[in-house]
């Protein structure tokens, strides 16, 4: 039985992989800060933007200025740890008062997106990146 696991492709494509899976990621995050800073998606129901200073306006200037670093593979790790931080007080702040199950809390996105980006901040960028551009270590 072949080893497919192991596969000359897939170990290849490992690399760019990582880059997809941050720039994806990146991207997701970055549209949340838009949402919060520019109105842009518009928030759901209609719900106004954040006044400033409060902490959702933070996040939003978080998650608008760390998904932009991670989209471009710019200062990736420290970035995506800033972020994964940001994720984890959000869940604990913002979804775990209103139940124990993140499926009924409405979590499961900010703790996809805290281990996401605990991955990143030790696996790097990975070839897609400015931070590979500028020599730094990409993995």
């Amino acid at each position: 039985m072949p080893d497919v696991a192991n596969h000359p492709t897939l170990i290849a494509w490992a690399p760019r992989m990582l880059s997809v899976l941050r720039i994806m990621t990146g991207l997701l995050f970055l549209a949340h800060g838009t949402q919060k800073i520019l109105g842009f998606p518009p928030m759901a129901g209609g719900a106004p933007l954040p006044d400033a200073l409060t902490l959702s306006w933070v996040a939003g200037v978080l998650e608008l200025g760390l998904g932009s670093l991670i989209t471009l593979g710019l200062l990736t790790r420290p970035a995506a740890f800033i972020a994964s931080g940001e994720m984890a007080a959000a869940y604990v702040i913002g979804h775990a008062p209103r139940h124990v199950f993140p499926a009924l809390n409405g979590g499961d996105a900010a703790i996809l997106y805290c281990f996401v980006f605990l991955y990143l901040s030790v696996a790097g960028a990975g070839p897609w990146s400015l931070d590979a551009l500028r020599g730094r270590r990409t993995a």
